[in-house]
């Protein structure tokens, strides 16, 4: 087997992990477990994971599982201890300063906050004419992409882009930006119906391979709503931005789907830190 044959099987190996992990986030997740998922063995899996994703295993499991935890918070009425549970955590209280370094508040706090942003954002309260996020009429540039498909649950766009990311990275390709592109509305399709194109901006000569094509973005005016936090707090910006900016902006859409930019590295900062530019395309002037 050639060396970029052996990459390749490697990045596809990587992948079927990601994929497990994110589909098992209640199991134990041992070592020994997720080796044999990549066909490894245990000595040299933990080395080829972190080469391939920049992470190791164990950063994997802790920042999906807290990333779950804080959607669990905001959309369900689970308590506190039952979600640390189901993140792994042997005590409440370690749960809770794993998540408070992670997010910068207790999840108490957290819940409280995002539930009384929410109640502004759909209206229930008066606390809608305080909430508000920046947002700029900006010129975007087209965009070469690399797109893998993801049918589902907005909670698998993590394993989905750890798998385009894997395969990008055995393949040696230079990124400039990850990108998720919303090909229908999650406020009119079931979840298991939902349709996501998740994106590595590339190079415009890059050619994509398989499942992974190449595709594109066309650029031009958009609403960009830049947004600090949480990628589990896009969908209440999201919410804000159709229902409260658009309406009083006198802007239209454009038929053409809108889009996340990923600013930085999930991987290597806290939550709290996560920096996204919400992308909707408005008609032209």
């Amino acid at each position: 087997m050639n060396k970029p044959t052996t990459r390749h099987s490697y990045a596809d190996r990587v992948a079927r992990v990601a994929t497990y992990i994110a589909c098992h986030l209640d199991d134990s997740l041992e070592l020994e477990r997720l080796a044999a998922v990549a066909c490894f063995s245990p000595s040299h899996f933990h080395r080829i994971y972190s080469a391939l994703t920049g992470e190791t295993v164990a950063d994997t499991v802790r920042r999906c599982r807290l990333q779950r935890a804080a959607t669990q918070l905001i959309s369900t009425q689970q308590s506190i201890a039952a979600i640390a549970r189901a993140a792994g955590y042997g005590s409440t209280a370690a749960f809770v300063r794993a998540f408070a370094v992670a997010h910068g508040v207790p999840p108490g706090v957290y819940r409280q906050r995002r539930q009384q942003r929410d109640r502004g954002t759909t209206g229930f309260d008066t606390g809608e004419r305080n909430m508000t996020y920046p947002v700029s009429i900006e010129m975007l540039p087209p965009r070469r992409l690399l797109a893998s498909r993801h049918v589902g649950s907005y909670d698998g766009l993590d394993s989905a882009f750890a798998r385009l990311s894997a395969w990008a990275a055995a393949r040696r390709l230079a990124t400039v930006s990850s990108v998720a592109i919303y090909l229908n509305d999650c406020f009119d399709v079931p979840v298991d119906s939902l349709l996501t194109d998740v994106c590595l901006e590339v190079p415009d000569d890059t050619k994509g391979e398989g499942d992974v094509r190449a595709t594109g973005l066309v650029g031009g005016r958009h609403a960009v709503l830049h947004h600090q936090g949480p990628y589990a707090e896009l969908g209440t910006a999201y919410r804000w931005l159709y229902a409260e900016w658009l309406p009083k902006s006198g802007e239209e859409i454009a038929d053409r789907p809108a889009f996340d930019v990923y600013l930085n590295d999930p991987r290597l900062l806290p939550p709290a830190q996560w920096r996204t530019d919400l992308c909707l395309p408005l008609v032209e002037r």
